[in-house]
């Protein structure tokens, strides 16, 4: 199996850099904000943080490919690095400590790109959560510092903790009624949002998460994290990985009941 050491260790690099970057700018009151064509907030840190994440990967890799949220596809190749700058911006503007930036380093394979490394690091929080393929995954403050994460070993929906971000998602795909029964049938229900259900779900401390619609670079760090913590993650459809344009996540022994209740 490659080692993917090298890789990681350049990440939390990206990482520190990007930490910097946003909490300076974090609560600023002159920062300013605008409007994508979907009607989704951009900060001026968000773009800042990709180029420099982009800046000092072209430097440290010059071959691989960069996918970002901001300013889309460079490079081609076998290697794409997926960045997120600002996940949850929302929260990013309104001061909402809830948000990070999500760093994964896909690989092509059979069924195409696959996460390989991936970083999720929530400098408001105070957290950092990573992972590489077939090295585990771990949260801490640095790679030397830091507890492997193992998912739940809850297999009973009625003692399960399910986490969201909103209900407004799964109204517009006309999955709403599946997703109320799934919310009625488990011990219990929250809201946190973006990155953070599926950092708790690598972590055991919530054994199910999901959400209708995502882009690549909002589930490539997160889908490595959750399995090689032990859990699965998928789309709603089933099919392993980050590509279908929506997540769910578990600690694997209740993701048969969940796609059940969301696949409308």
């Amino acid at each position: 199996m490659p080692d993917y050491l090298d890789d990681l260790r350049l990440a939390h690099v990206l990482a520190d850099a990007a930490d910097a970057a946003t909490m300076d700018r974090f609560k600023a009151l002159d920062l300013k904000v605008e409007t994508k064509p979907d009607m989704t907030p951009v900060s001026e840190a968000d773009k800042a943080a990709e180029e420099l994440i982009r800046g000092q990967l072209k430097r440290a890799r010059p071959r691989d490919a960069i996918l970002g949220e901001e300013y889309g596809i460079e490079g081609t190749g076998p290697r794409r690095w997926v960045i997120d700058p600002i996940d949850g911006t929302k929260n990013y503007v309104r001061g909402v400590p809830v948000w990070a930036t999500l760093i994964s380093l896909m690989e092509a394979g059979e069924g195409g790109y696959q996460p390989v490394v991936g970083v999720v690091s929530a400098p408001a929080l105070g957290r950092r959560w990573w992972a590489a393929k077939g090295a585990g995954a771990f949260t801490g403050r640095s790679l030397t510092s830091a507890t492997r994460l193992n998912v739940s070993k809850v297999g009973r929906l009625p003692d399960a903790s399910f986490a969201y971000s909103s209900l407004s998602g799964w109204e517009e795909q006309g999955r709403l009624d599946g997703f109320l029964d799934l919310t009625r049938a488990v011990w219990r229900t929250r809201a946190y949002g973006d990155f953070w259900p599926y950092m708790m779900v690598a972590e055991g401390a919530v054994d199910m998460a999901a959400e209708p619609e995502l882009s690549l670079w909002d589930m490539a760090a997160n889908a490595i994290i959750v399995t090689e913590a032990g859990g699965v993650f998928t789309g709603l459809d089933g099919r392993h990985g980050p590509h279908s344009g929506n997540a769910a996540a578990s600690n694997g022994l209740l993701h048969g009941e969940l796609l059940s209740y969301l696949q409308g």
